[in-house]
């Protein structure tokens, strides 16, 4: 008999967390998944929904959880009668977890995604329902599941019960994420981008953990060095209609190398149209953007956030958070490789896909999640952490 899975996730927006679980409810075999959306079904409720994926959506206001609204959801879990029920980011391990033990359901996962809290950067009530969750976490989960090594240690240290804490990381749809060149030429003939121009971009929503304005001001440093660059920032809130950041790039002098592409449906392909991806975060769990480039084919250089390190593999394209000079000369270093090295470069490229091939694949991550949630506490637990 087939098992059942309910998740319960913040929203279904287009971000990390969003992504992966849509990933493992379209590729898990061994389970049958509801997931249910405290708020709205953004981007991913009705892909879902079309794959066969039953949604519900409450429409809440997390930063103002109700009783009743609290009850409705242990009604609807108590309705599907799920063998496992996995929650994801703070407010949904929150209200989800407590839910779910109120609905009688024993095997209940959280889903851990960030790697820091800090104040000015996370929110005082995303703080709060963290540190609070701390205490519960002895009790609500049987299992802690994290993205990244550092977000094990880091919650940890937060008091999580850290026999509960393990790691998956994550895994892609290498059947999509893919080196396509032609792909990427299409891109860059929309965007009047030539081949000799040196494309780097950064996929990820304005959000002052991404810290756009650090990658902005290192912008600046490389233009100094004459380098013949373009830079696409895409995602959430990188369009023409966000007044602060479009007044920063001009009080910069960057009009002219930067395009604000906004949200975009088709990321593989404009991970195709770059030379370099750089991710310049002063926080992160395990950042999806660096694994989905590096599965395309194109080299990455990134802040030492989250589990950067751990992905890139390579000491040399990781340079400190919040220092845009040492940004800056590492990318510089890159664009001189580029430029001057083509053998290298593509030996670059080429390994940098291998090593995503090899080690964050969906079915991977797939089997790692079926483990915690079907297998015994202690097989899964290992087969998780390995």
């Amino acid at each position: 008999m087939t098992k059942k899975v309910v998740h319960i996730i913040t929203g279904l927006s287009d971000g990390g967390a969003e992504g992966v679980l849509t990933r493992l409810c379209l590729h898990s075999k061994k389970a049958r998944h509801v997931v249910i959306s405290l708020m709205d079904e953004g981007k991913y409720g009705p892909l879902l929904e079309r794959s066969g994926v039953a949604v519900h959506c409450l429409s809440m206001n997390p930063g103002m959880p109700s009783i009743a609204r609290l009850f409705r959801l242990v009604r609807l879990i108590r309705a599907e009668q799920p063998d496992a029920v996995q929650t994801w980011m703070y407010h949904a391990d929150l209200f989800g977890g407590i839910a779910a033990r109120l609905a009688g359901v024993r095997r209940v996962f959280w889903g851990v995604r960030m790697s820091s809290l800090e104040q000015g950067k996370s929110s005082r009530l995303t703080r709060w329902i963290a540190h609070l969750s701390a205490l519960l976490s002895r009790w609500v989960p049987e299992k802690i599941i994290c993205c990244a090594n550092k977000a094990v240690s880091v919650h940890s240290e937060l008091g999580y019960q850290s026999n509960k804490l393990i790691m998956i990381p994550n895994g892609y749809d290498l059947s999509r994420f893919k080196a396509d060149p032609s792909m990427g030429s299409k891109v860059r003939k929309e965007l009047g981008l030539g081949s000799g121009v040196f494309v780097m971009g950064m996929v990820g929503r304005f959000d002052p953990l991404k810290d756009h304005f650090n990658l902005l001001d290192a912008l600046v440093k490389v233009a100094e060095r004459e380098i013949d660059f373009q830079c696409l920032l895409v995602g959430r809130g990188l369009g023409a209609e966000n007044p602060t950041l479009k007044e920063r790039i001009d009080d910069l002098g960057l009009q002219d190398r930067v395009q604000l592409l906004g949200q975009r449906t088709d990321i593989p392909a404009v991970m195709n149209a770059l030379d370099l991806h750089v991710l310049s975060s002063c926080s992160e769990g395990f950042p999806n953007v660096i694994a989905e480039a590096m599965a395309c084919g194109v080299p990455c250089v990134s802040t030492n956030v989250g589990d950067a390190l751990e992905i890139l593999g390579d000491e040399r394209a990781i340079c400190p958070a919040e220092d845009s000079t040492a940004l800056a000369e590492l990318i510089i270093t890159t664009a001189h490789e580029w430029q001057r090295n083509p053998a290298i470069w593509q030996v670059r490229k080429s390994t940098s896909s291998q090593r995503i091939e090899e080690r964050y694949s969906i079915d991977n991550m797939v089997s790692a999640y079926e483990a915690c949630w079907f297998g015994t506490g202690d097989r899964g637990s290992r087969l998780c952490a390995g």
